[in-house]
């Protein structure tokens, strides 16, 4: 061949730019920037790295950066096979060897083309076509040295496709055939020859490593950010079924208190009285009607409550307008009247509010009041009792007293012998808890009760 001449002008002329190649791929500014920052020919799968996962690939498609790099390395290779046919056909015109040199540029562009076609795994066919593109390649090396600069894209291409261990060998063995074509042209030993191409060739190899690892790691942080956002969107679908549930639960508890408050006491009294008149129908046939009587008001006013509850669940007092003042007054007189002497209460309201008590607490106080009494009226056999509504500046407090039996008063959350049965003190401890309240029972065998709801005015909503 006639580059292989060292004593034609010629090679002179080849060996002075076959150090150019080697050196493109080693040390020239122009290929030393692409052996740097590109990610190979192939980056427009930009996954592969040497020892990245290549089920994972990472396609220009996916990733804005990898594409552009993708594009310039291509215009980079396909730049260089130019210039080299070029200088080529400029520096040896008309030569046997032409044809070939041609031929083989040509075939080397179309199996580069033929690169992104088939993917970016490791395919049987792909391993194939790398291996093809690096024969072309070292047959026009060795035709003419100036196709060594197409070296450089030809590492990263390994590099990618190929696992770690392949790779490395591969650049070491284009790394070698470069170094052995330009030595064939030298006139002498030239140390630059030897030691550029590998130098250049560890360098590149480690960047382009050390940026396959760094987009590894992107992805698995994006992976492990994809994993944080699902887990607290999953956090916050658990914590809303949880508050639904949680609202469920607590409507059935105000509604199960309002309820006992209401009608099941209204219905308790109708049942006594309705005994009551049974009893007394023959012998005192003016006293049963007087029981039935009352009875029917009871009625009325549970009918009155029930439709209230249909409506908006508010006191029907409070609906009626007045305020919680009109409606302690309305309760007292009521159950005055349907005890017929039997017992008295009386209502008392001390200082005057600033501003109106917000409805949950004039709701929350007025069934406290009729549950209360609803007790006393049952249970304790007093024959007075009283309510008390205490305006104060933070707060509003509501004492029911009464003279009967007593009992002894257990701590919140036991239950002795003497405590009141049913839902009532407990939907009274309830209510209380719901507006950020305490609530106080004082009382001993003999010596009646006093029950004190004592209600921040700040803070109307449960604490827990």
């Amino acid at each position: 061949m006639v580059e292989h001449r060292s004593g034609s002008p010629d090679a002179g002329v080849e060996a002075a730019e076959g150090s150019g190649p080697a050196a493109g791929a080693s040390g020239i500014p122009g290929s030393a920037a692409q052996g740097s920052g590109i990610a190979g020919p192939e980056a427009a799968g930009g996954s592969g790295t040497a020892g990245s996962d290549p089920d994972a690939p990472r396609t220009a498609g996916s990733d804005p950066d990898a594409r552009w790099l993708a594009l310039l390395m291509h215009a980079a290779f396909f730049l260089l096979l130019g210039a080299s046919l070029t200088r080529f056909l400029m520096r040896h015109p008309g030569e046997a060897r032409t044809p070939w040199i041609i031929a083989l540029s040509i075939t080397l562009a179309v199996l580069y083309l033929l690169g992104p076609v088939l993917g970016s795994r490791p395919t049987p066919r792909r391993l194939t076509w790398l291996a093809v593109l690096v024969v072309v390649w070292m047959v026009l090396v060795v035709l003419a040295p100036s196709f060594a600069w197409c070296a450089v894209p030809l590492f990263y291409t390994g590099l990618r496709i190929l696992p770690p261990r392949a790779a490395l060998a591969l650049v070491a063995l284009l790394t070698v055939f470069v170094v052995a074509a330009q030595l064939r042209l030298a006139d002498g030993f030239d140390p630059n020859l030897v030691l550029a191409p590998p130098a250049v060739a560890a360098v590149a190899t480690a960047v382009f490593v050390h940026m396959q690892r760094q987009a590894v790691r992107q992805r698995e942080l994006a992976a492990r950010q994809r994993e944080l956002i699902d887990d607290l969107l999953r956090t916050r679908r658990e914590l809303a079924a949880t508050e639904r549930r949680e609202g469920t639960l607590a409507e059935r508890q105000r509604l199960s208190m309002e309820i006992h408050d209401t009608l099941a006491q209204g219905l308790s009294s109708q049942q006594m009285l309705l005994q009551a008149a049974d009893r007394t129908w023959s012998a005192d046939p003016d006293a049963a009607r007087r029981h039935v009587r009352t009875a029917t008001g009871i009625a009325e006013r549970n009918l009155a409550e029930a439709r209230r509850f249909v409506h908006d669940l508010a006191p029907a007092d409070l609906a009626e307008g007045g305020g919680l003042e009109a409606a302690l007054h309305a309760l007292a007189a009521r159950e005055s009247a349907q005890a017929e002497g039997a017992l008295t209460v009386h209502c008392h309201v001390e200082g005057t509010p600033h501003a109106p008590l917000p409805d949950r607490v004039q709701s929350a106080l007025l069934r406290i009041a009729q549950g209360a009494l609803a007790n006393v009226r049952e249970h304790s056999g007093a024959t007075a009792a009283g309510l008390t509504l205490t305006h104060l500046d933070d707060r509003v407090v509501l004492d029911i007293g009464d003279n009967g039996r007593g009992f002894t008063a257990e701590p919140e959350g036991v239950r002795g012998a003497g405590t009141v049965r049913g839902h009532g003190l407990p939907a009274t401890r309830a209510r209380v808890r719901q507006l950020g309240g305490t609530l106080t029972i004082e009382s001993a065998p003999g010596e009646g009760t006093v029950l004190s709801a004592e209600v921040p005015l700040t803070t109307t909503e449960d604490p827990t």
